[in-house]
């Protein structure tokens, strides 16, 4: 889902353009006048492309970020508790962040502790992650119940990670 503040403000952007090129193809705009016009809208449609490639980069971002965070160890228990929107919120306070937004990085980092993405958040939580020679002696139905129920493919990491209680 696109990020609604800056898909706004692209599109505010893009209409303040529009309505600049249109009053400079007024007849009796010259001068001082349409030079000032024509600033104004030179800087609408650079506003507008700058929020447009902010845009694509976000959601580059957040689409490489869901992939990453689904690969942990701890996406098994976000599976078990149903956690998918939370994961989501935190994939867009986190691109907001790594695009330079202080207040998006506080939230954030709010929300890697309770997602059990720091080591001291998954103390707290009470979550640990087995070591890969552990799991890979753990039975068959316990490494199952850590994929949600299905065969994990060979090339997934968390065929070979699972949550200890």
């Amino acid at each position: 889902m696109d990020d609604v503040v800056l898909t706004a403000r692209r599109d505010l952007a893009l209409r303040k353009a529009d309505e600049l090129e249109l009053a400079l193809l007024e007849p009796n705009l010259k001068g001082r006048a349409k030079a000032a016009a024509e600033k104004k809208a030179d800087s609408a449609r650079e506003a507008a492309l700058i929020l447009t490639k902010q845009l694509e980069a976000q959601q580059q971002l957040e689409g490489e970020l869901w992939k990453d965070l689904w690969k942990t160890p701890q996406a098994v228990m976000w599976q078990q508790l149903q956690w998918t929107r939370e994961v989501a919120q935190y994939v867009r306070w986190k691109s907001r962040a790594e695009a330079g937004d202080l207040d998006a990085a506080k939230e954030a980092r709010q929300l890697a502790d309770r997602l059990g993405l720091t080591p001291l958040a998954m103390l707290r939580l009470r979550w640990k992650v087995a070591e890969p020679d552990e799991g890979a002696s753990a039975p068959r139905a316990r490494r199952r119940q850590a994929t949600g129920g299905r065969r994990p493919r060979p090339d997934d990491p968390r065929a070979t990670l699972h949550v200890v209680e």
